[in-house]
């Protein structure tokens, strides 16, 4: 049996507030799901995160609270928690004075989303994202599999599918046909299950979409290895879904904004095959030269021209 965890990075919608939407997903054998487990929550104990939700979007952004804070990394947790809640609850109060609802509501919801990674100056934020990268990094009996859509070369009058339904057809497929490849020989099926970040919406359409793909098959393979129905869990609960959204962040990042760092660790384990990346797509104009594209192509022994 195989775990493929899922989650998403960026909007769907177009244009969206992101010119990419990027669906991943990490799939690890059954059998090493508690260890990969146990060495993130090894991670993020030592950043007194416990079992705290990773979710890089809102780690990752800054504080402006942290920097009216005199010698804020000096402070220890508890000290530089205090410190920062207090400006935040009078920024609140002011915000509620100020007539403006909407920035209030922002704002509020600004600070909850963040509220557990305070006591974290940006550096160590920085730094407990990367230990948690490296540590996929290293896994290697999982595999990556994600699709990457460019949402300005998206037409949605030439696709019957929307962004969702394209990038869930092309996780599903690649997984499912990894499966086969890894059951090839085997007197055992190999069997594969996926789990996503529980959102009604999300949940009620993939449910329907995996039911059509079990009666028509996707547009590259008949479904013989998944389960039919996914798993939608909690990812506060659940550390394992919470990788899945570092590796979408992190491919987001650098497809949008050229971060190598995380994307460099993270990509080492897309599904390969024959020196090919097959797992990870990046759906945009021809000719495009960022890592993804180019680990499309093989180079041809004799000349060293790389052909597709």
């Amino acid at each position: 049996m195989y775990l493929c965890y899922i989650d998403e990075s960026g909007t769907s919608d177009i244009p969206g507030n992101t010119s990419h939407f990027i669906l991943a997903g990490l799939s690890v054998p059954i059998w090493h799901w508690k260890d990969c487990d146990k060495s993130i929550e090894v991670i993020k104990r030592r950043y007194a995160l416990g079992n705290l939700e990773i979710h890089v979007a809102w780690i990752l952004r800054s504080y402006l609270e942290q920097t009216r804070i005199a010698d804020f990394h000096k402070l220890d947790y508890t000290q530089r928690r205090s410190q920062v809640e207090s400006l935040r609850k009078a920024e609140l109060l002011k915000l509620q004075r100020s007539g403006n609802p909407k920035l209030y509501k922002q704002t509020k919801k600004n600070y909850e989303k963040t509220k557990n990674y305070i006591h974290l100056s940006y550096d160590e934020r920085q730094k407990l994202i990367l230990e948690i990268a490296r540590c996929i990094s290293q896994w290697g009996f999982a595999r990556l599999f994600a699709e990457c859509i460019d949402k300005i070369h998206f037409d949605p009058a030439r696709t019957p599918q929307t962004i969702d339904e394209q990038s869930f057809e092309q996780i599903v497929s690649r997984f499912e046909q990894y499966l086969q490849i890894m059951g090839k020989g085997n007197s055992d099926s190999n069997f594969g299950l996926l789990i996503h970040d529980n959102n009604q919406t999300v949940a009620k359409k993939h449910t329907e979409l995996m039911k059509q793909f079990y009666q028509e098959g996707t547009l590259w393979t008949r479904l013989k290895s998944i389960i039919e129905t996914p798993l939608f869990v909690d990812s506060q609960l659940t550390s394992m879904v919470q990788i899945a959204d570092v590796c979408a962040y992190a491919i987001r990042r650098y497809l949008e904004n050229g971060e190598e760092e995380l994307f460099d660790l993270i990509f080492q384990r897309a599904d390969r095959k024959d020196g090919i990346v097959v797992g990870v797509r990046h759906f945009t104009k021809s000719g495009c030269a960022c890592k993804i594209c180019s680990a499309h192509k093989k180079v041809a022994p004799s000349s060293g021209t790389e052909s597709a």
